[in-house]
């Protein structure tokens, strides 16, 4: 079976440029994630390299399938200069490790949560995955391997976070984008919830 890392890092590298700094995390039992670096004008992006290694199991199955299922990597948009954001590196890191340590799929709408701020002085510890194929396309890969989707992560603060699981993602996305709301904005505060 092909590595599919070098040709996500490729295609990470076509959308978005050269990556201008990397990190690597490795935690106990689980296989290194990176977190590569990509400054664009005032945007400075963040994309994991790592969780798309093997595909996302779901955790009912009783043996993981080590070919199909599918597959992703974590991407995060923010505002250059404005917040410590390169702080980011590990919790990103602990998302992209969150299917081997807790066997969960990662998929559009889901929340996932760090708890602890994203960086120093944020106001979110959890985001909103978004909808793949708006910055990075998706990457095809040689059947009978699944895709790997690139998922935006947008971040939400305690009270989103919380309005969320009530209304549902479809219900935030509505109330942020009615609301003008930067979500690249790493001091933004909460979008009127009322």
């Amino acid at each position: 079976m092909a590595d599919v890392l070098p040709l996500v890092e490729a295609r990470l590298s076509t959308a978005l440029g050269e990556p201008d700094a990397r990190a690597a995390v490795t935690f106990l039992g689980t296989d290194r994630i990176e977190v590569l670096r990509f400054q664009e004008g005032d945007v400075v992006r963040y994309a994991t390299l790592g969780m798309s290694r093997q595909p996302m199991a779901d955790p009912t199955a009783v043996l993981a399938d080590p070919v199909k299922g599918p597959r992703a990597e974590l991407v995060l948009s923010v505002r250059a200069g404005l917040a410590d954001t390169d702080k980011v590196l590990r919790p990103l890191a602990v998302l992209a490790a969150t299917p081997q340590v807790e066997g969960l799929v990662v998929t559009p709408g889901a929340s996932l949560d760090v708890g602890e701020p994203l960086w120093p002085g944020a106001g979110f510890t959890s985001v909103l995955v978004g909808e793949p194929g708006g910055l990075v396309e998706d990457l095809e890969l040689d059947a009978p391997m699944d895709p790997v989707r690139f998922l935006p992560l947008l971040p939400m603060t305690p009270n989103e976070a919380a309005w969320k699981r009530v209304h549902g993602a479809q219900a935030l996305q509505e109330r942020w984008l009615a609301n003008g709301t930067d979500l690249r904005d790493p001091a933004r505060g909460s979008v009127p919830l009322d």
